[in-house]
């Protein structure tokens, strides 16, 4: 038996006592809905299902920052809670979506994972309804994406729109235990830009991509709150082993997550935004090496020597993509590097429309050669 194999058993049987345990203690399951996405055809819906003290009320739905004198022996704790929990697995669960009634269990992790087809909800904001058996029903949002949308952001989240100045190891504690958004600070200019880029696409969808734990999120999303980040749905991951290693892979999570977005949203090209700290340069140059149409320019943040040190070791950049190999040399998709979100902002939203411009001049060719094609193809069966 595997490393990974031993330490997947030993997490699950801990989990399993745990939830035993708290069971024994009063504790209840308790659902946390998280944001889905889909397409007027199918919808992703997100949620996980953990036990929690009846006596506490979860901060997961908060919708605005603690205000006031920080307790912070309490929030110490509310933060351990939410970081180390206990899950019950393969809970059965009904979930409403639209005209859809789906019934499914949650995974040995506690998550609810579903797609939901034909569910006849048109575009914007909705709401489903997630109901594990015995926990209350909650509801998750979830964003249908109008599929005349043509535009879309993906961008990471920790050294390109919130900066932590503790090492990378750190920073996952740090977005879970740290609630009070004061203690983080925005790389300036980065919401601004996003405001910018959506005023030319008002329509488009921000998706924000982390290789940090889903534990993380309700703080996460205080923090977008407060610093004017548009609201979109988040794409993180799950920590531990997993059947091939003790640890998930960051970079296989963002190439698969990416490639899911192109699957689910084939017409929108999208901005790729990320930092040069760990490898956000070469998934994204991969990936718009594979799917050049699906990508309208990369915006890459330079990390400052401190930065990089905290984030991977060293005083330079992790990792840049092939210089003779890259997506702008063999696709034309560009990349635009900057210090912040101001810097980026100089060059990126021309670079955006001339990139708009080449794609719809080259859509024109391919659809003139195709009507040239067509009529060579009538004209050889009239002259049959």
């Amino acid at each position: 038996m595997g490393l990974s194999r031993i330490a997947g058993t030993i997490d699950d049987a801990v989990n399993r006592s745990s939830v035993r345990y708290l069971r024994s203690k009063g504790w209840r399951p308790r659902t946390i809905g998280l944001t889905g996405y889909g397409s007027v055809q199918s919808l992703h819906v997100l949620g996980r299902v953990v036990m929690s003290d009846p006596g506490e009320a979860g901060d997961e739905g908060e919708e605005i920052a603690p205000v006031g004198p920080i307790n912070v022996a309490a929030e110490a704790q509310r933060g351990w809670r939410s970081f180390f929990t206990a899950q019950p697995g393969f809970l059965p669960v009904v979930v409403r979506a639209g005209g859809q009634v789906i019934r499914t269990t949650t995974d040995r992790g506690g998550y609810i994972d579903v797609m939901v087809r034909d569910h006849g909800l048109g575009p914007g904001w909705h709401e489903v309804v997630l109901e594990a058996r015995a926990a209350e029903p909650v509801t998750a949002k979830v964003l249908v994406v109008d599929p005349e949308v043509r535009a879309g952001i993906v961008s990471d989240i920790d050294d390109t729109i919130m900066v932590t100045m503790l090492p990378r190891m750190f920073i996952a504690a740090w977005n879970t235990f740290v609630r009070h958004t004061t203690t983080r600070k925005p790389v300036p200019g980065m919401a601004e830009l996003y405001r910018t880029v959506l005023e030319d696409n008002p329509t488009a969808p921000v998706f924000y991509l982390s290789t940090g734990a889903w534990n993380t999120v309700p703080n996460l999303r205080r923090f977008m709150r407060t610093h004017g980040y548009p609201e979109g749905p988040m794409l993180m991951t799950d920590w531990g082993p997993t059947p091939t290693g003790l640890f998930r892979s960051g970079v296989e999570h963002k190439r698969t997550q990416l490639r899911n977005l192109m699957i689910t949203y084939p017409d929108i090209r999208w901005l790729l935004v990320g930092d040069d700290g760990q490898h956000d340069p070469m998934v994204y140059d991969e990936v718009a090496r594979e799917h050049p149409r699906h990508v309208a320019a990369i915006a890459i943040r330079e990390l400052t020597p401190a930065e990089q040190v905290l984030s991977h070791g060293t005083a330079e950049p992790i990792e840049e993509p092939n210089p003779l190999r890259n997506a702008n040399a063999e696709h034309g998709v560009p990349t635009v590097k900057g210090r912040d979100g101001h810097a980026l902002a100089e060059n990126l939203p021309d670079v955006l429309v001339a990139r708009r411009e080449q794609r719809l001049a080259e859509e024109a060719e391919e659809a003139q050669a195709a009507e040239e094609a067509a009529a060579r193809a009538t004209g050889r069966h009239s002259a049959r």
